[in-house]
């Protein structure tokens, strides 16, 4: 994890910012170091040396060693867990939608003088910005995207997504839902195994450069050319990477539905391997 969080903190030492790799770690809450932690995930037998994992919250002695017992976490984790498999089996039940073109980022910046990333250039200025958002079909299906649509944006989605929607509404083309996976991820901590959780991180930092990349701003003297989706060439790329995003995120939605499962049907004694 330090290849990411390494560069992170340099930048923060020197008071940078950036506008594609700094987004996990300031829009998503987990801190850095926190990332960077090993854990085992439930119901693994550690041996050797385990005093460091002894006097976390749910390790109990099992032999000669310690195991993460799901049932000794906290009450709330479990309901975190209901909560959590609910959203990402009805997410991964549904089919894929591939013809938001990423505009989501667009309509942030749709009519307004103040932009999200002041510091960086609109590719087509604000005219020719809102000329696409006026031309295309906005069909943006996350809430936590749609929150931050400009007030003028709003009435143009064909959709107005709220929270108590998101089960309803969320599928997995979406490029937000698939980045969220690393914030479902880490709400399980301290259950989460390490290679999962940073899987989905991972895969998130990819996601946010198509984002970034399908957006507005002009980024490629930062090394991120631009996905044209105001042409048809560049909406067709913008799908395909949507896609290939989607298939990529689905075999880590079922590891994270089967850290679910076992967070809520785990009782103590159980589902222990060394």
């Amino acid at each position: 994890m330090q290849r990411w969080t390494g560069p992170h903190r340099e930048r923060r030492r020197r008071g940078e910012e950036h506008p594609v790799q700094d987004f996990l770690f300031t829009y998503y809450s987990l801190r850095p170091a926190r990332l960077e932690q090993w854990q085992p995930g439930p119901g693994i037998r550690l041996l050797g040396d385990v005093r460091d994992l002894a006097g976390r919250p749910g390790y109990r002695p099992e032999g000669a060693g310690v195991v993460l017992d799901a049932a000794l976490l906290p009450d709330r984790l479990h309901r975190t867990a209901g909560f959590v498999h609910g959203l990402v089996a009805a997410t991964a039940a549904r089919p894929a939608r591939y013809g938001c073109f990423g505009l989501h980022e667009w309509a942030m910046v749709y009519r307004t003088d103040r932009p999200r990333h002041g510091a960086v250039p609109l590719r087509l200025g604000p005219a020719g910005t809102d000329a696409v958002v006026e031309t295309l079909p906005v069909t943006c299906t996350h809430h936590d995207a749609f929150r931050f649509f400009t007030a003028a944006a709003r009435p143009l989605n064909r959709l107005q997504p709220t929270r108590r929607d998101q089960v309803a509404l969320e599928q997995p083309g979406c490029l937000h839902a698939t980045m969220d996976l690393y914030k479902w991820a880490y709400k399980l901590l301290p259950a989460t195994p390490a290679e999962l959780l940073g899987d989905c991180f991972a895969l998130a930092t990819e996601v946010r450069e198509l984002d970034m990349r399908a957006s507005p701003y002009d980024l490629a003297d930062r090394g991120y050319p631009p996905v044209r989706i105001e042409t048809p060439e560049g909406r067709a790329e913008y799908a395909r990477a949507q896609q290939a995003f989607a298939e990529r995120a689905a075999p880590l939605r079922a590891r994270l539905l089967d850290l679910c499962t076992t967070l809520i049907e785990c009782t103590n004694g159980t589902l222990v391997r060394t």
